[in-house]
C-alpha cells in the first residue's frame, strides 16, 4: 500500500510538530533540574546530595519509558499508530502543566518532590510511546528511498525541543534572580499548553501508516505483540537498547550536566544555555544530512562511525569546555556533536527495520526505551557523581569512550531487514536478527 506525495510530507510535518512538543515538554524540566529544583524541591540536604536528587527526578522518567513503551507500543501494533499518538501527546501535555502550578517544598513540605516525581513518571510513560509511533508513522508512510531522511527529520524534534526550551528559559533567565526563582520558571511550563493545543490539532488529521493497514487487512495483527517480541526477538531488543547508548550519554551529558558543570566553573548560565542553544541548531541541520546520506549510503556504517566519533572526541570536548572561552567552549560542542548527528540521524530507519512490521512498533518502543533508561536517565546522575568523587573529567571521558565500545559491539551484531513486504506473514522474511 502506497501513501502520495502529499500525504507523506503532512505526516512527516505532523510527527515533527507533535515530537518538537513532546521533547520540548520533557526538557524544560531538565532545564529546571539542573539549575533550580534542587533549591526549590529539596532544600534540606547538603548540595551534592541536593543536585543528585533533583537530577534523580530527571532520571526517574526514563524508569517509566519502557513501561510507556511497551504499553503503546503493544496497541500501536494492535489498533494503530495514530491513536497512540494522540494519547501520548495528551498525557504529556497535562503532566507538564500540572508541574508549572505545582507548590514547592517551602509551601507544602515533603509532598512537593512526591508530586513532581509522579507528574515526571506520567511525562516518561507518555514518552515511551511517542518516539515509536512519530518514528513509524513518517518511516513507513516514506518511499523505500526516503525512509532514512523522513526519520532523522522526526529525530530533530528533540533538537527542535531542546532548541525551543532553551529559547524560552533563556528569556525567563533575565528576569531579576528572585523573580526567576519564585514564579519565572513555571512560564515554560505553563506555555506548553499552547503548544499541546496545536500538536493535536495537527495529529488528528493523520492518516493511518499503510504498514500497518497492511498488516491489519492481511489478518497479521498480533494478539500479544509484547509476549511474541520478548519471546522471538528478545536479543534483538537487547542489541537496540545497548546500541543507543553512546547516542544517549553523549546527549544528556552534552546538553543536560553540562549546565551544571559549567556553571560551577564560573560560566554564566546564560552563556551556557546559548552554546547549548547553538549545538542544537547545527544539530537540527545536521540529522537530516546524515539521514539522506543513509538513503543513498551503507546506514549502519554511518551509524557506527558516529559511535567512534563520539566515544574519542569527548577528550576534546572537556577541555575546550573549561576553556574559559566562548568560541572554544563552541568550538567544543561542534566538534562532539557532528558524530551525534550522524549516529542519530540514521538510527530511526536503522532499528526500525531490525523489526517485521506486526511487532515494529513494539520492538522498536521497547529496545529504545530501555536504552534511554541505562544511557539518558542515568547519564548526567553518573556524570555528577564521578564529577563529585574524582573532582576532574577525565572519569566522565571514560565513562562515555566505555560506553561507545559497548554500543559499537552491539550495532555490529544489528542487521536491517532489507527488501522485506510489510507483513510477516509472507514469504521472505528473514530470521530474526538476520538480514534477507
Amino acid at each position: 500500500m502506497r501513501t502520495s506525495t502529499d500525504q507523506a510530507r503532512r505526516v512527516l510535518i505532523a510527527s515533527l510538530v507533535g515530537s518538537t512538543v513532546e521533547w520540548y515538554e520533557f526538557f524544560i524540566y531538565g532545564t529546571a533540574a539542573s539549575l533550580l529544583f534542587d533549591e526549590l524541591f529539596f532544600p534540606d540536604f547538603d548540595p551534592l546530595v541536593s543536585a543528585l536528587l533533583a537530577l534523580s527526578t530527571f532520571a526517574i522518567a526514563f524508569v517509566a519509558r519502557p513501561i510507556g513503551g511497551a504499553v503503546f507500543g503493544h496497541f500501536g501494533d494492535r489498533i494503530g499508530r495514530k491513536s497512540m499518538l494522540v494519547i501520548t501527546l495528551t498525557m504529556m501535555g497535562a503532566a507538564t502543566f500540572a508541574i508549572g502550578l505545582l507548590p514547592t517544598y517551602a509551601q507544602i513540605g515533603v509532598a512537593a518532590p512526591l508530586l513532581l516525581v509522579l507528574l515526571r513518571l506520567v511525562q516518561g510513560f507518555s514518552l515511551g510511546g511517542e518516539y515509536g509511533g512519530a518514528v513509524l508513522m513518517s518511516i513507513e508512510h516514506a518511499g523505500t528511498n526516503k525512509r532514512g531522511f523522513f526519520g532523522a527529520v522526526v529525530n530533530t524534534g528533540a533538537g527542535w525541543g531542546l532548541l525551543l526550551a532553551n529559547l524560552v528559559f533563556l528569556a525567563v533567565s533575565q528576569l531579576p534572580d528572585e523573580a526567576f526563582r519564585t514564579w519565572g520558571w513555571r512560564v515554560p511550563f505553563l506555555l506548553s499548553a499552547v503548544l499541546v493545543v496545536l500538536g493535536l490539532v495537527i495529529r488528528l488529521k493523520l492518516d493511518e501508516s499503510p504498514d500497518f493497514q497492511a498488516v491489519k487487512q492481511s489478518g497479521e495483527v498480533r494478539k500479544a505483540p509484547v509476549v511474541e517480541v520478548l519471546r522471538r526477538h528478545g536479543g534483538l531488543v537487547a542489541l537496540v537498547c545497548l546500541a543507543y547508548l553512546s547516542a544517549g550519554v553523549t546527549f544528556y551529558v552534552g546538553t543536560v550536566f553540562s549546565l551544571s558543570y559549567g556553571t560551577g566553573r564560573g560560566t554564566g548560565r546564560s552563556t551556557l544555555l546559548g552554546l547549548v542553544t547553538a549545538v542544537n541548531v547545527l544539530t537540527i541541520l545536521a540529522i537530516p544530512f546524515f539521514g539522506w546520506l543513509s538513503d543513498r549510503y551503507d546506514r549502519k556504517r554511518i551509524f557506527l562511525a558516529g559511535i567512534v566519533g563520539m566515544a574519542a572526541l569527548c577528550w576534546v570536548w572537556f577541555p575546550l569546555l573549561g576553556a574559559g572561552s566562548t568560541a572554544l567552549m563552541l568550538l567544543g560542542f561542534v566538534i562532539l556533536f557532528i558524530p551525534y548527528a550522524a549516529n542519530y540521524g540514521v538510527m530511526p530507519a536503522f532499528f526500525a527495520h531490525v523489526f517485521p512490521a506486526p511487532v515494529r512498533y513494539t520492538g522498536l518502543s521497547i529496545g529504545y526505551t530501555l536504552g534511554t533508561v541505562l544511557g539518558s536517565g542515568l547519564a548526567p546522575i553518573i556524570a555528577t557523581f564521578l564529577l563529585g568523587t574524582t573532582g576532574g573529567w577525565p572519569a566522565i571521558a571514560f565513562y562515555m569512550s566505555g560506553v561507545g565500545v559497548l554500543s559499537f559491539v552491539a550495532a555490529l551484531f544489528l542487521h536491517e531487514r532489507h527488501g522485506e513486504p510489510a507483513v510477516a506473514g509472507k514469504a521472505g522474511i528473514a530470521p530474526a536478527g538476520t538480514s534477507s
